[in-house]
């Protein structure tokens, strides 16, 4: 990271996010990414993650045999399972041991994944040639965001795929509702970032690279900006 308070902050956030998902959200997660019938609110969620899950596969090559993917923050498993069908090298690593559990049992045993639980921004994982960070940097500040792009970048020969949560008036909206409930019932919050201001940032921390394609999805619940960042 470039600085103790990026640092630190990453960190904090990152313990909650493994405290969440491992323990308060981990059953709603599991039925969440399954096929099971959910609530009308939360199947406006799984309709929007599958279609920018779609979006992120369709910005990577049909045929990856040969090439070496990090699913970043891999959750459940679905895209990581997806690259290797196409033939990749997959690492996926997600904070939440208990949903690294999930996909592992839901993933077919002959494709090539290796399954970790840990930090995405791990030296030790090595070099990819593309990295995909679906909603798994959504709930950082977005100076951290822009130098987890930065470190990830760092070890992609060909391209950085992640999302961030556009700061639209409905999602301010509902991050400033979100604040009024007690502590213990919180989520981890997902952070709005105006999508100017993060382009910005991200040419100042790499300005070898070229933002490329970009696509935003809404379904109901569910709002995210996909970024397509070419290191260069």
């Amino acid at each position: 990271m470039s600085s103790p308070a990026l640092s630190r902050s990453y960190d904090d956030r990152r313990a909650r996010l493994e405290s969440y998902f491992d323990c308060t959200a981990s059953k709603t997660w599991q039925r969440l990414t399954s096929e099971a019938p959910v609530s009308g609110i939360r199947a406006t969620v799984r309709a929007g993650r599958n279609r920018m899950r779609e979006t992120l596969l369709s910005w990577l090559p049909a045929d990856m045999t040969g090439l070496r993917l990090l699913d970043a923050g891999c959750g459940t498993g679905a895209l990581a399972v997806e690259a290797a069908r196409r033939g990749a090298d997959v690492v996926a690593i997600d904070v939440a041991g208990s949903l690294v559990a999930v996909a592992r049992d839901r993933a077919p045993a002959a494709l090539s994944i290796d399954w970790r639980v840990g930090d995405l921004l791990d030296p030790a994982l090595g070099r990819f040639d593309h990295v995909v960070a679906m909603d798994s940097l959504i709930h950082y500040r977005h100076t951290d965001m822009v130098d987890v792009a930065r470190g990830l970048a760092a070890r992609t020969r060909g391209s950085l795929l992640f999302t961030f949560a556009p700061a639209t008036r409905p999602l301010q909206a509902m991050h400033a509702i979100g604040k009024l409930f007690p502590r213990s019932d919180r989520a981890p919050a997902i952070e709005p970032v105006r999508e100017r201001l993060l382009r910005t940032l991200l040419m100042q921390a790499l300005p070898q690279a070229r933002v490329a394609r970009d696509a935003r999805i809404a379904s109901g619940f569910y709002t995210s900006h996909a970024l397509e960042v070419l290191p260069g």
